[in-house]
């Protein structure tokens, strides 16, 4: 039996926004190891359980999901978000 992951979206790096940042989401952990495609060389296995994720508006629904399904699960707990605050005149100090 594969375990899932329970855990909610991190903000993306890349951009500010924080959208789709207050769901969870439930995905299987790999059931094998990746390997290269002879042909094209990208990484592929067998497992088609790699490409569910599915997502849920608080982790109570996404526990209970796991439960009425029978699967094993973990849940990651969200990390503190910490706040930077700065004034503009400390870029020049």
């Amino acid at each position: 039996m594969q375990t899932a992951r329970i855990y909610q979206r991190p903000k993306n790096a890349m951009q500010s926004g924080k959208a789709r940042t207050d769901t969870w989401q439930l995905e299987f952990e790999p059931g094998e190891a990746k390997r290269p495609d002879p042909l094209t060389g990208w990484a592929g296995s067998g497992d088609t359980r790699d490409q569910i994720r599915l997502f849920f508006p608080t982790c109570e629904a996404a526990v209970a999901y796991a439960e009425a399904e029978g699967l094993a699960y973990t849940v990651i707990p969200t990390p503190e978000k910490k706040l930077k605050l700065q004034s503009y005149a400390d870029n020049f100090r």
